[in-house]
């Protein structure tokens, strides 16, 4: 193979990435969506294509361990495809953290007024803004903005932590009622008095579902340090 075929290679390769990036990207929008709306066809429809992702994934994995074997690149060309192979590795993690809230959207309830309120669409639109910027970021190669990726992890973190924060403490406020019988837990008194096992599910949801949209800004992180160590083999933001 010549170099000017090789480098067409791996311009296909670049563009194969994006487009799996564009694919996840959708699946965490629909996916939030789902789960915010109630929307059980479109759930669904996140599950099913997700086996799309999947493809996309092992397509681009074949390709790298290709480039890798038989071409044997070497500096920043090494560099290229191997962030390629971690980089699709972390996307298809995000596709299945969208299906994962596809999936609680089939198994949603109406939320519960004694939980604290809790702003899912901005958490989930942080952690969407945080992909979108990563993907840009490796279309781009901008190291700049491959930090700056990094840099607004922290707001995201940071309001997971305080959802974590607020549902254990309505959690004491609404402790457990020592003169309920065996048969009858319930936490509170008067209006706020109800079974333990449904509060306790609504506390287990709210914390599953933060839990996955943290998870997304993590991979977003990963996306944007592979792309920085390719252009500059700057690791700083390697995990």
């Amino acid at each position: 193979m010549t170099r000017e075929a090789f480098r067409d290679r791996l311009e296909r390769l670049r563009e194969t990435v994006v487009a799996m990036g564009d694919l996840v990207r959708e699946q965490l929008a629909d996916g939030c969506s789902a789960l915010f709306t109630g929307d059980r066809d479109l759930a669904s429809d996140v599950i099913e294509r997700d086996r799309t992702v999947n493809d996309c994934y092992l397509e681009i994995e074949r390709e790298c361990l290709d480039l890798l074997a038989l071409h044997q690149p070497v500096a920043g060309d090494l560099r290229t495809v191997v962030a390629a192979f971690t980089i699709v590795t972390d996307l298809e993690r995000v596709g299945d953290l969208a299906t994962n809230l596809a999936e609680y959207a089939l198994d949603a309830t109406a939320p519960d007024s004694t939980l604290p309120d809790v702003d899912f669409e901005r958490i989930a639109a942080l952690a969407l803004e945080q992909l979108e910027a990563a993907i840009e970021a490796f279309l781009d190669e901008d190291p700049t903005a491959c930090r700056e990726v990094a840099d607004r992890d922290e707001e995201l973190d940071r309001r997971c932590e305080a959802v974590a924060e607020r549902v254990g403490r309505r959690l004491i406020e609404l402790r457990l009622d020592a003169d309920g019988s065996a048969g009858d837990r319930s936490f509170g008194t008067g209006a706020d008095r109800r079974s333990v096992g449904p509060l306790l599910a609504d506390v287990s949801r709210t914390l599953v579902v933060v839990r996955d949209i943290e998870r997304v800004g993590d991979h977003a992180v990963n996306v944007a340090a592979r792309t920085l160590y390719a252009l500059e083999s700057d690791a700083s933001l390697l995990a």
